[in-house]
């Protein structure tokens, strides 16, 4: 479906459970009639940007202002949405994938919590950050998340704390150069490693923690759409007005293929 604004309702529609019975030969079949789950994703949040670019500004400069501010408008909404999706993901992930008691069947997996002073928040070091994140996956495989498709989107810190940790030695990554000369972390488990600086961030005294998502592509679903881009000649002044309006819509579709590691920065050693 064409999101053409705000207010607009994309339908998405899930892959219904097949049922798997025992089969026993002269037994016979019995044919399920397969159900697909419609999930509404509202398109209800909006973002804008609006600049001038001055007639003399722009015979004066070098460069191309309108298409320079236009490339720096559309980096800061990416941003700007970024941020707020995430924002929006940690309240619809289950229970059992969060928390100091994470794991459907284990319950003794500790992705760390909020506290008033920070202490409850995992410290994670190079020395323990790839553990933390075999942690997360085999959260995902006790909700019996997909295999193939998993990801896991750290800060810049934690990313740090990858390339310094064990996999720096080129044979254990697997690979032929080490992550370390390459800057490149890539999949670690079945995780495919996606870095941001827009994840949210709790401050709780002088502590700042992190919260970082895990999961498989069925547990979320986005829908973005720059609705409006126009410029006109600004009437007050010489040059023009130019802005833009983009309409998105962020909902989790299956809290149970979605992990929250709640962490703050370790000491680098």
């Amino acid at each position: 479906m064409e999101i053409k604004g705000y207010g607009d309702t994309v339908i998405i529609r899930q892959d219904p459970s097949i049922t798997v019975s025992d089969y026993t030969i002269g037994g016979g079949l019995t044919y399920q009639v397969p159900t697909s789950t419609v999930v509404e994703l509202p398109i209800d949040t909006a973002k804008s940007f609006s600049f001038q670019v001055n007639d003399i500004d722009r015979v004066q400069s070098d460069l191309n202002l309108m298409n320079r501010f236009s490339q720096a408008a559309a980096n800061d909404l990416k941003v700007a949405v970024d941020l707020n999706c995430f924002t929006k993901v940690s309240a619809g992930i289950a229970a059992a994938n969060k928390g100091a008691t994470a794991g459907a069947d284990s319950g003794n997996i500790n992705l760390g919590a909020a506290s008033a002073d920070g202490s409850a928040a995992i410290s994670l070091t190079e020395t323990n950050i790839i553990k933390m994140l075999m942690l997360m996956n085999q959260v995902l495989d006790e909700q019996s998340a997909p295999e193939d498709g998993r990801w896991v989107v750290l800060p810049p810190w934690a990313c740090t704390r990858a390339l310094l940790s064990e996999l720096k030695d080129a044979s254990l990554a697997g690979d032929g150069t080490s992550i370390l000369r390459n800057g490149r972390i890539g999949v670690i488990g079945n995780l495919e490693i996606y870095r941001s600086r827009n994840l949210p961030t709790v401050t709780e005294t002088a502590v700042v923690s992190t919260k970082i998502f895990a999961g498989h592509s069925m547990g979320l679903t986005w829908a973005s759409q720059i609705t409006e881009t126009e410029s006109m000649k600004n009437p007050s002044d010489f040059g023009d007005l130019v802005r833009g309006l983009a309409v998105y819509g962020v909902k989790v579709t299956k809290g149970e293929a979605l992990v929250e590691l709640y962490a703050k920065q370790g000491a680098l050693t």
